[in-house]
């Protein structure tokens, strides 16, 4: 049976069928973004599958599932509009991360009813009513005070609603700021986390947008990888009626990422970093919570992150071919 990826050519997209593809290798994958994403297999399979697709457009979103709608076992919802750029272009945020999605929850209850279906939203929903707490998935009320945040929180609510009816099977996992990504820069608020350390280590400089003493909740991409694919995996009952679970994660300041990055990396690299006050940024990001109790997520069994130290050793081994 076909697990369907949306936004398979984003850095979570990429990781999550490497790792499906490695732990179940004959598992089909049905790939899916805006432009071809690329197999996560290094020879040819008949078993994966990489389409051009705009989910914006309802026909082709409907077209799609109709099509593969005999196989298909489980969704991952990954594409999206990021932070800063759902805050700079309101009508395009509502067209990707609410409208595309509303769209493509509608023809997976309609050709395929119940189907598992995995969102990943963001600790967006959070406000600054929350920063001061510790967030939990139901003591804290999202209030979120960005628009990407707002657009997330209503998708949840609407596949909550959806799994409440029976029409889907309905996971939300609220992800923490992915650490550390390879690749480009990305437009959301969070990008210059990654930035301050892949940067630096490939040579290029870097600048901290924010005051370096606010934390930020965090997981390592292999953390990740492991947990969503454990999203598909528990069983429906454990879920219960409240479809939504914090990731586990670890907070960091950018203060303290930087004396970790000289720890692994010397000061020669840490010294590429300088500080440049963005107030665009700073004040999305401070809407952020940096404290989380997941224990819901751990009690359904999803995987704990090693830390600061062993993300950043990760991605400088993997940045000198040495993993």
């Amino acid at each position: 049976m076909t697990i369907l990826i949306t936004g398979a050519s984003g850095f979570v997209g990429r990781i999550l069928a490497q790792h499906i593809h490695t732990i179940y290798p004959d598992t089909p994958l049905l790939l899916i973004d805006i432009e071809t994403p690329l197999s996560p297999s290094p020879t040819p399979c008949d078993h994966i599958k990489c389409l051009s697709t705009d989910l914006t457009d309802p026909t082709s979103t409907s077209d799609l599932i109709k099509t593969h709608a005999p196989t298909l076992r489980t969704v991952y919802i990954l594409h999206g509009i990021m932070s800063s750029a759902s805050e700079s272009n309101l009508s395009l945020g509502l067209s990707v991360n609410l409208d595309s999605i509303r769209h493509l929850l509608d023809s997976l209850h309609t050709h395929t009813p119940g189907i598992k279906v995995i969102f990943t939203s963001s600790c967006a929903v959070y406000g600054r009513s929350a920063v001061t707490n510790t967030a939990t998935e139901a003591t804290i009320t999202p209030f979120p005070e960005s628009s990407y945040g707002t657009q997330k929180l209503m998708i949840e609510y609407l596949l909550n609603d959806y799994s409440r009816r029976g029409l889907l099977d309905g996971r939300i996992v609220r992800l923490p700021t992915i650490f550390v990504r390879s690749g480009k820069p990305t437009a959301a608020a969070s990008s210059f986390v990654s930035g301050i350390v892949r940067e630096p280590v490939h040579g290029v400089e870097s600048e901290v947008p924010v005051d370096p003493e606010i934390g930020i909740w965090l997981a390592s991409p292999r953390c990740l990888a492991r947990n969503l694919v454990h999203a598909m995996e528990v069983e429906k009952v454990r879920f219960g009626s409240h479809r939504t679970v914090l990731l586990p994660g670890f907070t960091a300041c950018s203060r303290e990422i930087l004396e970790c990055l000289e720890k692994v990396a010397g000061r020669e690299v840490r010294e590429r970093v300088r500080e440049k006050r963005d107030e665009g940024i700073e004040r999305i990001v401070r809407s952020w919570p940096a404290r989380y109790d997941t224990s819901r997520a751990k009690e359904l069994g999803f995987y704990e992150d090693e830390g600061l130290e062993a993300a950043i050793r990760e991605f400088v081994k993997g940045a000198k071919g040495e993993v």
